[in-house]
């Protein structure tokens, strides 16, 4: 299966496997995931790790030999489709985790990109490369990537095309940390970093947060105390609250 969904601890975890082809996105394979996504999404997991089979890529992108020939209405139905796909992430009710192992090119940084948190092997090589073939990012990320590294740096990464080591991408914030060892075994142990917290808190966070990027701050200190008095009002939090007085760990129950 170019696409396999399985589950490990308390993680739903996607991987691309399609190594042979440096695990490319074709349309179908584009189907493939937003159908695991769904699937994940109507689980028990707790968090979704993302990431790609084989040593040399998470996803190098695109299958360019399904781009060439189309008319105008079916690019753009292509690009809205891919967009629409990788936004179920952003809506995903549990966060997920891209862990680049090798290339992330194109189609397979926008993928990233649309994940809560990214993490990285030594080896990960990552790329807005379009601007090579006489065309831009098409499955959000001349949107996502400004927000997650700044106006400039992104401008620069899609405007070049050139290729961002792990290191560097560390340090601009493209990743949150390098990591060694088997993908799957450390998007795991990063994600058990907030999978112990309660699911409806998480959700406010990232909703708080998401919101900071589009609104003004004065429009999103408002929804800041509208989803804190929400946070307050769970169970959870009332548990939070017993178990600090208690010095005791909480008992979460996800409401």
């Amino acid at each position: 299966m170019p696409v396999e969904l399985t589950y490990r601890d308390d993680c739903a975890i996607l991987t691309l496997n399609r190594p042979e082809a440096l695990n490319a996105l074709s349309f179908s394979i584009l189907d493939e995931i937003a159908a695991s996504i769904d699937r994940a999404a109507s689980s028990s997991a707790r968090a979704l790790i993302v990431t790609g089979a084989g040593p040399r890529a998470f996803c190098a992108g695109a299958d360019i030999k399904e781009l060439g020939g189309r008319n105008l209405v079916a690019q753009k139905r292509g690009a809205e489709k891919g967009q629409a796909i990788f936004a179920k992430l952003d809506t995903l009710s549990i966060a997920s985790v891209a862990v680049i192992n090798g290339f992330a090119f194109g189609g397979g940084l926008e993928l990233a990109l649309a994940c809560t948190f990214r993490i990285a092997t030594p080896n990960a090589k990552l790329a807005c490369p379009e601007i090579k073939l006489g065309l831009i990012p098409g499955y959000g990320g001349t949107q996502r990537l400004p927000r997650i590294v700044g106006e400039t740096r992104a401008l620069e990464l899609v405007m070049t095309g050139r290729t961002v080591d792990a290191t560097e991408a560390e340090r601009i914030g493209l990743v949150s940390k390098i990591v060694a060892g088997d993908p799957v075994a450390e998007g795991i142990a990063f994600a058990r970093n907030f999978t112990g917290y309660s699911l409806a808190t998480l959700g406010f966070a990232r909703a708080a947060v998401q919101r900071a990027l589009t609104v003004s701050l004065q429009e999103g200190l408002k929804i800041e105390a509208d989803l804190s008095t929400l946070a307050y009002r769970t169970n959870d939090a009332a548990e939070g609250i017993a178990a600090f007085i208690d010095k005791r760990p909480p008992r979460f129950c996800d409401g």
